[in-house]
């Protein structure tokens, strides 16, 4: 009998129309003859099935749907949403308590990776070069002077807690630091500021299915703006992705190993993207993303094609891994 497997996207963050794109893309890679697939657009307390353009309730009681006078039981959630609550733990903290497995990993790690300033410290710990961030709390002091002298300037300010580089802020002069300090507050209670690195930005990819650990190529990163924001992620007019990206082989291969690394110390599961940087023979691991994009315009697909592997095979081995832990 085929498993019911639900893609989830949408979410309650500023990432809700990329999660769409997202979820519409996985949607349409699950093998439909192997499957029977739903796609469920999520948004606040509106957990909605769309069947071509109807609309279904979903009963949270036992994560189901009534469709044609039957009650669907959903065997297996694709999670494709951005932020909150897909990419926090609070979605997987959910799927735990109804015993349905999921994509992405599971609700500690993704509450640590979701929290930027606690994985980067956590990561640092075990010996991983990462950024050094200070952190500033909404209502909370703070020494303007003191904060510039640390990072310096440039810097960047961003939120603790978004993702697609949403309110993100390069700041070049100290007049520019308030303004930028307060348009992160508008979309996070913790913000940010980290210094400005002069290198080359990469991204690597990487899964794993039982034992099997699949390293993506690395892909070199040129935005054509000052930095890569949200329009250069999703616009492809906006940035040169270069995959695999123009690093030597030695640079190449300590990237994959430092991404191996962060996936098995965090106890990463599913599909995962590092992003960093690379300045001069130095590798500096930026941030963890564990629900990375999936748009057609998406790194990790582009990735999966570079590699040579349908889609549609990397997804159901994710999905069949899963399934087997029941």
């Amino acid at each position: 009998m085929k498993k019911n497997v639900v893609v989830i996207a949408g979410g309650n963050s500023s990432e809700y129309e990329v999660s769409i794109k997202s979820g519409n893309h996985i949607f349409s890679e699950v093998d439909g003859e192997k499957y029977n697939k739903y796609l469920m657009i999520l948004r606040g307390r509106d957990w909605m099935v769309e069947i071509g353009d109807q609309k279904f309730p979903v009963d949270k009681n036992d994560f189901s749907f009534e469709y044609q006078g039957k009650k669907v039981v959903f065997d297996f959630a694709y999670i494709t949403i951005h932020g909150n609550p897909g990419e926090n733990g609070m979605l997987q903290g959910y799927l735990d308590m109804m015993g349905v497995p999921y994509s992405t990993c599971n609700t500690l790690v993704e509450a640590i990776t979701f929290d930027k300033y606690t994985c980067t410290n956590y990561l640092n710990a075990f010996g991983i070069n990462t950024t050094h961030p200070i952190m500033l709390v909404r209502g909370k002091a703070f020494d303007k002077e003191a904060v510039l002298k640390a990072v310096g300037l440039p810097c960047f300010i961003k939120p603790n807690a978004e993702g697609s580089s949403f309110g993100v802020s390069k700041v070049k002069t100290a007049a520019d630091f308030d303004a930028a300090v307060e348009g992160a507050f508008k979309m996070c209670r913790e913000i940010l500021v980290e210094s400005f690195i002069d290198g080359i930005e990469f991204t690597c990819g990487l899964y794993k299915v039982g034992d099997k650990k699949v390293v993506m190529p690395v892909a070199e990163v040129v935005p054509k703006k000052e930095f890569f924001d949200y329009e250069a992620k999703y616009d492809a007019k906006m940035s040169d992705e270069i995959i695999p990206g123009r690093f030597s082989a030695e640079i190449t291969g300590r990237i994959q190993d430092m991404a191996s690394e962060v996936y098995d110390i965090l106890r990463c599961e599913g599909i995962v993207r590092i992003d960093g940087f690379v300045r001069g023979e130095e590798i500096i691991m930026l941030e963890v993303n564990t629900t990375p994009g999936m748009t057609a315009n998406s790194f990790v697909p582009k990735m999966v094609r570079v590699m040579g592997l349908p889609l549609r095979d990397v997804i159901t081995g994710i999905i069949e891994e899963k399934l087997k832990r029941l």
